[in-house]
């Protein structure tokens, strides 16, 4: 199985199943001489925690970290960086119904078909408890990144049919972390819990939408044919558990304006070019411009719900289908922290990529 690994020089590789001893991470490429904050590694970690956040499943982990190898005295020392997690609250049982049935839009079939083998047990690496390792991962990137001042905020911009109309320069961040959904309007945060309380009680579930924002990014980030920075965003994003859509800048409202309307003028301010607007969202030509990076991911609604489905099992058998067990019923708020580290490992990579390119 390839695909285990994402980044060039700052590269993270993650291995574990869902259901197995132990998921866990190898961070190849972090620079030596950064001060590894456990505690803070841990916090983003929790923020991922399952049984938190509103809508998510009750199944909770403890996330502990433990790192094998790397360091010295706390500090980086340019070698791989190893880390561990342990799997302890699962409940193998609740999947033995699903042994040889294709759960409606789930991997099981895909995985079965082109691997001849499928961990049944919560969807073994397809599962979203992977994305532990890449929080785990993210975070020492954003320790890295932190040196440079650059931040890295996320917050839910949408569940189900609810969303935010303000953009981000209209929002205080500050608030995110205040709602349980992670929205930092209360009026919306409010109608976000109702949306996923209703939607529990039916047995179904919410999709939604994640905003992303990136700040203090230096100019000249990414390159401009294969290897653009929106390019290398857009990978880490997809590669996360039921994110379907990507944009970043205008994103897809630019395809109705008019280039008079949408283009960015370079203007002077406090003695540097800058641009007057940021439709590009601070990439152009594949390159950051030292403005403001901003995208959004679209999730679906999670595949596991309380209502009968039709399928089939490996035996093309029709089969009648209720999932039972611990679900969420919407992973967006779940997902805030892991958007953030998926962030922060590709900018930390092509941040060093260009330090690179310097030498």
């Amino acid at each position: 199985m390839a695909g285990n690994s994402i980044g060039t020089v700052f590269r993270l590789t993650t291995f574990g199943e869902s259901h197995g001893r132990y998921i866990g991470g190898v961070i190849d490429g972090c620079p030596a001489g950064i001060l590894i904050d456990v505690k803070f590694i841990q916090q983003e970690l929790d923020r991922r925690k399952p049984g938190l956040k509103e809508g998510a499943t009750t199944r909770k982990e403890h996330d502990k970290i433990e790192i094998i190898a790397g360091l010295f005295e706390g500090i980086s020392t340019g070698a791989p960086i190893a880390f561990i997690i342990p799997n302890k609250n699962y409940i193998s049982k609740d999947y033995d119904q699903l042994k040889d049935v294709y759960r409606p839009s789930h991997a099981d079939f895909t995985y079965e078909l082109k691997y001849g083998v499928r961990d049944y047990r919560g969807g073994g690496r397809a599962s979203a408890r992977e994305t532990a390792c890449r929080v785990a991962g993210g975070a020492v990137a954003k320790l890295l990144l932190q040196k440079e001042n650059i931040e890295i905020k996320a917050f839910v911009s949408q569940i189900g049919s609810v969303r935010l109309n303000n953009n981000y320069q209209e929002l205080d961040l500050n608030e995110t972390e205040n709602s349980p959904v992670l929205c930092p309007d209360k009026a919306v945060s409010d109608q976000m819990i109702k949306h996923i309380s209703q939607a529990k009680t039916d047995g179904d579930s919410l999709g939604g939408a994640i905003t992303c924002l990136l700040v203090n990014v230096p100019l000249g980030l990414g390159e401009p044919v294969f290897d653009k920075l929106q390019a290398d965003l857009a990978k880490a994003m997809l590669s996360i558990n039921g994110v379907k859509g990507f944009e970043y800048g205008s994103g897809f409202e630019a395809a109705g304006m008019k280039g008079s309307s949408y283009n960015d003028p370079f203007i002077i301010r406090n003695g540097r070019i800058r641009t007057k607007t940021n439709h590009d969202g601070g990439i152009q030509g594949g390159i950051s411009n030292g403005e403001d990076i901003y995208f959004n991911l679209f999730f679906k609604p999670v595949s596991s719900i309380n209502k009968e489905q039709q399928t089939v099992d490996n035996s093309g058998n029709p089969v009648t289908l209720k999932i039972q067990g611990r679900h969420d019923v919407c992973i967006v708020p779940r997902a805030v922290v892991i958007v953030e580290s998926m962030a922060a490992l590709t900018v930390a990579d092509h941040l060093l990529r260009f330090k690179v390119s310097e030498l």
